[in-house]
């Protein structure tokens, strides 16, 4: 479980096709204020939950699913690419993002980046389903970066990144036509499958309720 508040940018140092999967090799800098990485934990990349399993100097290596890397910017990400990295939740700590799972659901291409002030407005094309689990001034993640969603279409959303989670985070390596990967909000996810799965939404019930388990 994560915040989606990055706590530094990586690369992608190496990706090989191993036994039907793949093998990722993430460089990063040491964390010098928490104890080191160790095998076995958890770390999100590019917003997407890996399992450290291995390590070396500067670098950590981790395995995917074919699965990941088709969902996931993962797969087509160019060597030397930074990625946002964030250590898992522990229970003591400030929950300064919203409740990310790190379980990306699809990857929504960039369609404008325009100024607005001394921040930006990144719009993304997402797929209708991943907009209807999305609320006008929810929480996304957008590359592990938790955000406010500021406008809202059927197919599309915006953002407003201020200067520093710019300057902090890979967008700052980002162009319109990349990718990002999505994670919507979880909340939303049981929303939806409460009411169905009808385009056109539907009226929650009192049988509705009760089929869930809620009366």
């Amino acid at each position: 479980m994560f915040t989606g508040i990055v706590q530094q940018v990586g690369h992608l140092k190496g990706r090989a096709r191993i036994s039907g999967g793949w093998s990722l090799a993430i460089g990063y800098d040491p964390w010098t204020d928490a104890e080191p990485l160790v095998i076995g934990e958890s770390v999100a990349v590019q917003g997407a939950c890996l399992t450290v399993a291995r390590l070396e100097s500067g670098a950590f290596g981790a395995d995917l699913l074919d699965e990941t890397t088709e969902r996931s910017t993962l797969g087509v990400l160019t060597l030397g690419s930074g990625v946002n990295l964030e250590r898992a939740l522990r229970p003591t700590d400030r929950l300064g993002g919203h409740i990310v799972s790190g379980h990306v659901d699809e990857r929504g291409a960039i369609t404008a980046i325009r100024p607005a002030g001394r921040d930006r407005v990144v719009r993304v094309q997402v797929s209708s389903t991943a907009a209807r689990q999305t609320i006008l001034k929810g929480s996304i993640a957008l590359d592990g970066i938790s955000l406010t969603v500021s406008a809202l279409g059927d197919d599309w959303l915006e953002v407003s990144i201020i200067p520093h989670t710019w300057a902090s985070t890979s967008l700052a390596q980002r162009q319109v036509g990349d990718l990002v990967n999505i994670e919507t909000d979880v909340l939303g996810k049981y929303v939806v499958r409460l009411l169905g799965t009808n385009p056109a939404g539907a009226a929650l019930t009192l049988e509705t309720l009760t089929r869930a388990g809620f009366v």
